[in-house]
């Protein structure tokens, strides 16, 4: 009789991040990893932590900062890095904006101009591969990327131009200047996220469940009526209670009216649905067909 052994998917997701992130520090001289406090990077410091113990986490988290963040979002970032004893490294937009670099346009929002940013921080900092948490189900263009994404000298994404992933041995050769970014959780699910959440007890901020919030609606979204969003003639701002999906700029990250204020109750809603949070929630991502392909071969995250 022969005894197989076969760990439980989100154990096996745990265990395949895992190795990723030991990977990435034995073969690359300076990574990070990109940290917004949304709920994928939260998990993925969350799984670098585990991968590293009880040793600290080898490499430095960094936001790259529109300077429209949610309050909530920001206040939890600080709170984390100061638990944790982690270096934080701020790429701040409005440095750019303020030297000329990029041009802000306030009906477009910032989103967009954290390319520069981004791509600026990695080169003063010499990082050679950037950890995201990009996930393959969020979007069509990232359904495309490989964990180990390389990038050329200018940052850029060239879907045809990557290397083979065979039985998961990965490539990080580069050259200088040329860095790769990697994905742990490509292989995870929004619902894999939240079931993890509630399994491992992972606190994330508290717009992520059900609160009373002012909202304006605009082109089938809800928008939260914060002091970044500009006012259109057409705005009608109203309370409802909502919850957020995913985390990014403020002016054109989206809410859903919710009642589900536990990880147990997200799940629920989560298994429900039939459309991504990126697809539900993001206007950045309806600007054209291919907007999240362009702005990746740019250098976006």
């Amino acid at each position: 009789m022969t005894t197989s052994y076969e760990l439980a998917h989100p154990q096996a997701l745990e265990s395949e991040a895992v190795h990723i992130f030991r990977e990435v520090a034995a073969t690359f001289a300076k990574p990070a990893l990109l940290f917004s406090a949304g709920k994928d990077s939260v998990v993925m410091l969350h799984l670098a932590a585990k991968a590293f113990w009880p040793a600290p986490m080898p490499f430095p988290l960094v936001h790259i900062d529109t300077g429209h963040n949610f309050d909530e979002v920001i206040e939890y970032r600080d709170r984390v890095v100061e638990q944790r004893g982690l270096r934080l490294v701020v790429g701040e937009v409005q440095d750019d904006i303020d030297a000329g670099r990029v041009v802000e346009d306030p009906r477009t929002g910032r989103n967009r101009l954290q390319t520069t940013t981004l791509l600026r921080t990695i080169r003063e900092h010499g990082f050679d591969a950037v950890f995201g948490g990009a996930r393959r189900d969020e979007e069509k263009a990232r359904a495309k990327e490989r964990v180990f994404s390389f990038r050329d000298e200018f940052g850029q994404w060239d879907p045809r131009n990557q290397q083979p992933e065979l039985w998961r041995l990965y490539n990080g050769r580069h050259r200088k200047g040329e860095h790769i970014r990697v994905f742990p959780l490509s292989n995870w699910t929004e619902l894999d996220i939240w079931t993890y959440v509630e399994a491992e007890g992972i606190e994330l901020p508290s717009i992520y469940y059900a609160h009373r919030r002012g909202v304006v609606r605009r082109d089938g979204m809800l928008l939260a009526d914060t002091r970044f969003l500009p006012r259109t003639p057409h705005d009608e701002p109203f309370t409802t209670t909502v919850r957020f999906r995913t985390v990014g700029d403020a002016t054109c990250t989206g809410c859903v009216e919710s009642t589900a204020a536990t990880p147990a109750e997200v799940v629920a809603e989560v298994a429900a649905t039939r459309v991504t949070e990126r697809g539900a929630t993001r206007a950045d991502d309806r600007i054209s067909e291919s907007g999240m392909e362009d702005r990746k071969k740019e250098g976006y995250f």
